[in-house]
């Protein structure tokens, strides 16, 4: 070992030269390997919430409920339209209560009705409420069908109603072209008579049932006598009239 040189004169006495700490090198304290926290998804990491898995249930669950309202909401409104398609146009209308007329609306919209109409037998003349009469007591003789040019008895045309015959009458005033109109829209089973006092030019009537007409080519008349012409509202439909009475004024044309 080489000797060090004594220090210079005058130098203090600190000891024995220091060298490098003698022993094993010092490192971190030793323990346990330590791991990363586990996760099921790679890195980037999802953000805090519900994994991506349940919040696609929870879309698909809400999107479910929402189809199944809507179907809810939708079939009943559907199924409505359809009944109110299928019913017949005396239904669809709204029907004024008896005596109380409509707004005008098209179609049979103005059709009035009158039920529970008596159908008992009569030697008296009847007053009755409307004009002409749609129905209630009457006489025990009906009235033949087909067209005449002079008022009939209501008595004996009301027992046609009962048949389910189909009256037509109009003002006496009308045109010769307008009464030949509506003699060729007259079915089998109908009456066509004038009638004093009307409330509108034509009044198309059954069993129960009335319809005020504008005149001879309202579209109506048609409309009316293919929802009534089949005695549906008639106590007895199809009953003949054949072999009744033309007497009570009433002259065959």
């Amino acid at each position: 070992m080489t000797e060090q040189p004594p220090p210079p004169a005058g130098t203090p006495w600190n000891g024995p030269p220091q060298g490098p700490p003698q022993g094993p090198p010092q490192g971190p304290p030793q323990g346990p390997p330590t791991y990363p926290a586990y996760s099921p998804y790679p890195p980037p990491y999802p953000p805090a919430g519900l994994p991506p898995t349940n919040r696609l249930r929870l879309v698909l669950a809400l999107a479910a409920a929402l189809t199944v309202l809507a179907a809810a909401v939708v079939v009943p409104v559907v199924l409505l339209r359809d009944d109110e398609d299928d019913a017949p146009a005396s239904a669809r209308s709204s029907t004024p209560s008896p005596g109380q007329g409509g707004a005008p609306s098209g179609g049979l919209g103005e059709v009035r009705t009158y039920p529970g109409l008596p159908t008992t037998h009569v030697t008296d003349p009847v007053d009755y409420e409307q004009t002409p009469p749609v129905g209630g007591p009457h006489f025990g003789e009906w009235l033949d069908c087909g067209v005449y040019d002079s008022p009939v008895q209501d008595e004996n045309a009301v027992h046609d109603l009962e048949h389910g015959a189909v009256w037509i009458t109009y003002d006496p005033a009308l045109g010769d072209d307008d009464v030949a109109t509506l003699a060729d829209a007259l079915p089998q089973n109908g009456i066509l008579s004038p009638y004093d006092g009307l409330p509108a030019p034509v009044v198309v009537t059954v069993w129960g049932v009335q319809l005020a007409l504008t005149g001879a080519d309202d579209p109506r008349l048609a409309t009316f006598v293919d929802e009534y012409d089949d005695g549906v509202t008639a106590p007895e439909p199809f009953a003949s009239c054949a072999g009744g009475t033309a007497a009570g004024g009433g002259t065959p044309a």
